[in-house]
């Protein structure tokens, strides 16, 4: 074989792709092979990008904007540069590699998720999805493909903290934003100067959606569905919404010994019904919502004096904003029955939605689903209940989100732990995503 020779243009018939294919490389049957996930490459960089910030529990705590954070981004730079990649780090701090397409005037594809974590967290929520996405780059570079799209691999700044990153390109990163400070120690302004960024330039940060065709982000479930299921891939229908509210419920403080069981006015044990109406009212309409007591204090906070004021916080997620709003009625509800009951007030504070609910498009659901057919793997159509920077880009570009299963159902802990067969499922799946997506298939 004369491997000296020029790699042959040869069109890819099923994806549609140009592939720039050397010949050793194509199939008996004429047809290039499509490329497939390297699981040995990709297990060795998660391993790899674990020894930054790695703590005695076996996690990692590389929160953003620490310096763990900072050597972390410098070795995944590495990786994206020798994946072939241009790597420039945008005014958000934002780590992005770029492969150019052969029609420069096509929008570009992008991949990604973000590499730090939560103290005390694990090694692969976020990680996954940037390991994957620059497999695929390399990928492509080893096997000569050239996509008629650009591709661009992205490791977004702070997505624990407040999806910092993300919210930069679509423009709704906040001055106020830049002067909070995190479990790092640094401001978001500090930490994005730390990362090579320019926090007083965050306009050249914004994408358009003329800019971007599609973005897709592989990710760890968090959560036990996948596994409970023996599910290999989870679509992800959309990225759930988040309302908060704060509930005071006001009775009378009063002696704990001296006043009769028939004469108090226990703020507390009306919380107490009020906690578990929050669960019975998401457990009362079909679908995926949930709604959650996650924060209580009661007041005055001494053993022997009947509560008198209690505050607590009210969380309700779902893929529909009108059913968190018929979920918070039914509380609402529940508890003007509760309070005269038991001589109190229950009052409400909106403390509006922390995150409005994001659709991933039906067309890249499609994809996913197909594309991991295609590859003998089962599916099964899900929200995500976590939030990801693919929920800030659905407001400018079509997003798709591949999940794979989570041992246990653990996350944002050192337990966390996802089988390297199956990121090499997901990595397989968002591959022939990126494919499908540059043939195409988008826009049939």
């Amino acid at each position: 074989m004369n491997t000296n020779a020029p790699a042959a243009v040869i069109l890819l018939p099923i994806l549609g792709c140009a592939l720039l294919m050397a010949p050793e490389l194509a199939s008996p049957a004429g047809q290039p092979h499509v490329p497939v996930a390297d699981p040995g490459r990709v297990q060795e960089h998660l391993v790899e990008l674990a020894h930054f910030g790695a703590n005695p529990e076996g996690g990692v705590s590389r929160v953003a904007f620490s310096d763990a954070d900072v050597a972390g981004r410098a070795y995944v730079k590495g990786l994206m540069e020798a994946a072939g990649l241009e790597v420039r780090i945008d005014a958000a701090g934002n780590l992005i590699g770029r492969r150019e397409g052969i029609d420069r005037k096509l929008p570009t594809i992008v991949v990604g998720s973000h590499t730090d974590s939560v103290p005390h967290g694990g090694n692969y929520d976020g990680d996954v999805g940037v390991m994957g996405g620059i497999e695929v780059a390399q990928q492509l570079r080893d096997r000569h493909v050239r996509l008629r799209h650009a591709l661009e691999v992205v490791d977004f700044t702070d997505e624990e903290g407040g999806l910092v990153g993300s919210r930069a390109m679509v423009g709704d990163l906040s001055a106020a934003t830049l002067d909070l400070v995190n479990t790092s120690g640094r401001s978001v302004r500090d930490g994005i100067l730390a990362l090579g960024g320019n926090p007083d330039a965050l306009g050249h940060a914004r994408r358009s959606s003329s800019d971007l065709a599609a973005y897709l982000e592989l990710h760890i479930e968090q959560g036990g569905t996948l596994e409970r299921t023996h599910t290999d891939i989870g679509v992800v229908e959309g990225i759930v919404g988040i309302h908060w509210w704060e509930a005071t419920v006001t009775g009378v403080a009063n002696h704990a010994g001296t006043t009769p069981m028939d004469q108090r006015h226990d703020a507390l044990l009306a919380a107490s019904e009020l906690v578990l109406a929050v669960n019975d009212a998401a457990r009362e309409f079909p679908g995926h919502q949930v709604a959650t007591v996650g924060r209580i204090r009661a007041e005055p906070g001494a053993p022997n004096v009947i509560p008198g004021r209690v505050v607590l916080s009210v969380e309700v997620r779902d893929l529909d904003a009108a059913r968190i709003e018929a979920v918070f009625e039914r509380i609402r509800a529940r508890a003007g029955e509760i309070a005269p009951v038991r001589g109190t007030s229950i009052e409400f504070r909106d403390l509006e939605a922390t995150a409005v609910p994001a659709l991933t498009d039906p067309r890249i659901q499609r994809i996913i689903a197909g594309e991991a057919h295609g590859l003998a793997l089962t599916t099964m159509a899900m929200p995500s209940g976590a939030g990801h920077d693919a929920q800030d880009i659905a407001r400018i570009a079509p997003i798709g989100m591949i999940f794979v299963p989570s041992v246990g159902g653990i996350s944002h802990s050192p337990r966390e732990y996802t089988a390297s067969a199956d990121i090499t499922n997901g990595v397989n799946v968002l591959m022939r995503a990126v494919l499908a997506i540059d043939a195409g298939k988008l826009d049939r």
